[in-house]
């Protein structure tokens, strides 16, 4: 979290960082994590929820992303955190990731070698 750059969309926080492909702990351009605070959700099963959902809708929409990085020299480490104090429609969750992807897009396409 030190290193990397974060940037908020209600109901979430994203953490991301670019980052050199040849680094030792990263085995692919891509990689995604979701968290939960349990100061908002004290039952295990809400928590669970909202990332199952959220990996979903992420899973349903990095194609985009996925095909942005492909020819990137850095790898992607994303990592959301919801911050919303009530369980959330999939609905919701599909289009603030979609939001969030789209930010991301627009990152890494600034921070190409050509446009540095």
């Amino acid at each position: 979290f030190s290193k990397g750059q974060r940037f908020g969309l209600f109901p979430y926080r994203v953490f991301y960082l670019l980052n050199k492909t040849g680094h030792q702990y990263i085995k692919s351009k891509l990689q995604f994590g979701v968290g939960v605070s349990t100061k908002n959700f004290k039952k295990a099963v809400d928590r669970n929820r909202i990332k199952r959902v959220t990996r979903e809708a992420y899973r349903l929409q990095k194609a985009a992303l996925d095909l942005q990085m492909k020819d990137h020299p850095h790898s992607l480490l994303i990592f959301l955190i919801y911050t919303g104090k009530e369980l959330p429609a999939f609905t919701v969750v599909k289009e603030k990731v979609e939001l969030i992807l789209q930010k991301l897009i627009t990152i890494a396409n600034e921070n190409t070698p050509a446009n540095t």
